[in-house]
């Protein structure tokens, strides 16, 4: 009887063990062509994780997935939908609407030049665009369908086992290989040679208006704008973002209370509380409306808030803080602001069926 047991045991163990190899699957890599991405004016070299270096196939396949609804539970959202290119690859809505009209509470954020943010997400809960495109799949007020549910629907679509093929050889879609896909499709979505960086790293004095031309001095003087101290310009890139996270006085109810803990809820440490990640401000004109939570609609909204140095808080950035701007020269800075304004990618829209 005890040698029975013994065996049964051992049978339910093995049994076990298989089930969770099974489960274990290997890290898809590309197969297809090579990519350099080239990247425009003003900008650095985009970093590349080595486990998924680009290429035509994944970048193809990458577009195709973040423009198909069927990333959605009920068909009907995409990532594009919140991130299109209509809206600078934001969607212009104050907080973002999910699956079923359920409303988001932070505002989208752009995906142009996000390849180059060390954390991804307003709270930077992602380590790198591959785990973040994964997030918003499983989301209930974003796409709202499990991670199982997607994949099995691109199981059974034919054209997609075949490009999946293409991109990474035989074998069945992953949600590893649905990551890699949309993520080096997303490190092409860079924006640059803006009116800025004709100005600044082509040595073209015309590039920019006598007004945005005053705006930029204002921008980097630490006694008037102070704004390149976390939006930073270096000397032969600017990504206008330190990839860092401050609290600059948004997202208080009428009581003096933290709506959103924003980054705090990741680390838990007390001075992250109401600290959100520095956005871009390439392309900032076509990105409205503002700040994490849309609270500000227009550019001279968010000049003004700047200028009133935020709102009270014990945990404001140190570097906020009232500043004395005449209207002509929160003009200026608006000026400037949109001199920003580069060009979109090329091949960034839907796929042509």
């Amino acid at each position: 009887m005890a040698a029975r047991y013994r065996s049964v045991l051992l049978l339910s163990v093995l049994i076990v063990a298989c089930r969770e190899a099974e489960k274990k699957v290997e890290p898809a890599r590309p197969i297809g062509t090579p990519v350099e991405i080239k990247v425009p004016l003003g900008l650095p070299p985009v970093p590349v994780p080595a486990a998924n270096p680009p290429t035509v196939e994944t970048i193809a396949l990458g577009r195709k997935l973040y423009y198909d609804p069927k990333l959605s539970a009920d068909n009907t959202l995409a990532c594009a939908n919140c991130h299109g290119p209509a809206a600078h690859f934001t969607d212009g809505q104050k907080v973002s609407t999910g699956a079923g009209g359920k409303k988001g509470t932070r505002s989208a954020p752009t995906i142009l030049n996000a390849a180059y943010a060390p954390l991804q997400f307003w709270d930077g809960r992602a380590a790198s665009l591959e785990e973040q495109a994964a997030g918003p799949i499983a989301n209930p007020i974003e796409m709202n369908q499990t991670h199982e549910a997607c994949v099995d629907k691109l199981n059974t679509d034919p054209a997609y086992q075949a490009e999946f093929a293409k991109a990474f050889g035989p074998g069945p879609v992953t949600l590893d290989k649905v990551q890699k896909s949309i993520a080096s499709f997303e490190r092409t979505m860079l924006t640059g040679n803006s009116p800025f960086d004709r100005y600044q790293y082509a040595g073209d004095r015309k590039a920019m208006s006598p007004a945005a031309i005053r705006g930029l001095a204002i921008f980097k003087d630490k006694n008037k704008g102070n704004c390149a101290v976390c939006h930073t310009i270096e000397e032969t890139f600017a990504l206008f973002t330190d990839g860092k996270f401050h609290n600059i006085g948004v997202g208080f109810d009428s009581t003096g209370e933290l709506i959103d803990l924003g980054r705090y809820t990741q680390t838990k440490v007390e001075s992250d509380k109401g600290a959100f990640r520095t956005p871009t401000l390439r392309n900032i004109a076509g990105t409205a409306p503002y700040m994490h939570d849309g609270s500000q609609k227009t550019l001279r909204d968010v000049v003004d808030f700047y200028v009133g140095g935020g709102t009270s808080s014990p945990y404001l950035d140190k570097e906020i803080k009232e500043l004395k701007l005449s209207g002509r020269e929160r003009a200026d800075l608006v000026a400037f602001l949109e001199a920003l304004t580069g060009e979109l990618p090329a091949d960034s829209g839907p796929p042509k069926s």
